[in-house]
């Protein structure tokens, strides 16, 4: 029985690995799009069939609940996805809500009208499809009034990691981060707004200071998955554990084993 984890290459290996270690007795069924990687310079239909067909994937291999593990995916593809309608008994979340629950220091699942919170200048670091769409600061307002969000569009940051350089990627996320700071020279938060984006915390925590908190999503949404699962038991399915992607297995693996720091064999999806 397998939960399914979608992303469109392999910054979702963050959110799988604090998944695994949250829930040590749950199998995950990874599904990496590494062909069609990024996702974050497309438009908002190109994001959307290309999730369509991988979560179709996903579902077709047993996983009723399927993990959007890609902020632009989860920008562009989610909400479409379940106004449309969803096969019964077949579920898919997204990233965005557990990261604003903690920032608005919610309880999970917590649907009470939107209230005044602590932190009122937050940045949000993302790929330029998700700050286009502006769908953070859309599931922000559910939740917070009175909060000024300044987005900074993070190109290129997403290649790099995906080709492993970095020192171009710690380039680039000063580049990134001086850029705010212009626009917003004290943020009191950051979020993280690419799952890619953790594997850089610690460049973006250099160049950003301690004074801000910064937060990232994998943690978090490991947690909102035990606090569901724990809910839905049933939405376990019945796929099957492993790692799928549409790009070269071989290369994907050793990316992948370089990442997380042990051994990922990804097949041909």
């Amino acid at each position: 029985m397998a939960v399914g984890i979608f992303d469109s290459g392999l910054g979702g290996l963050t959110v799988l690995d604090a998944a695994q270690t949250r829930l040590p007795d749950v199998d995950f069924l990874y599904f990496g799009d590494s062909a069609h990687a990024p996702y974050g310079v497309r438009d908002a239909d190109d994001v959307y069939n290309l999730t369509r067909a991988a979560v179709q994937h996903l579902w077709d291999r047993g996983c009723d609940l399927v993990i959007l593990a890609c902020n632009t995916a989860s920008a562009a593809a989610l909400r479409r996805m379940q106004e449309e309608g969803l096969p019964d008994g077949k579920r898919v979340l997204g990233v965005f809500v557990p990261l604003i629950e903690a920032l608005t220091e919610r309880q999970w699942g917590d649907n009470s009208p939107p209230r005044e919170v602590a932190v009122k200048h937050v940045a949000l670091f993302a790929t330029p499809a998700t700050v286009a769409s502006r769908a953070f600061q859309r599931e922000l307002a559910f939740r917070a009034i009175g909060v000024d969000v300044e987005a900074q569009a993070c190109g290129g940051v997403v290649d790099a990691i995906e080709e492993g350089d970095s020192i171009l990627a710690e380039a680039l996320v000063r580049s990134h981060v001086d850029a705010l700071k212009r626009k917003m020279p004290e943020p009191q938060a950051a979020i993280l707004g690419c799952t890619h984006y953790p594997l850089m915390q610690d460049a973006f925590k250099k160049a950003l200071g301690s004074e801000v908190k910064v937060f990232s999503q994998a943690e978090l949404v490991a947690e909102s998955l035990a606090d569901y699962l724990g809910r839905h038991p049933n939405m376990l399915g019945s796929g099957q554990a492993g790692f799928l992607t549409t790009g070269d297995a071989a290369r994907v693996s050793d990316r992948a084993t370089q990442l997380l720091r042990r051994q990922i064999t990804f097949e041909a999806a």
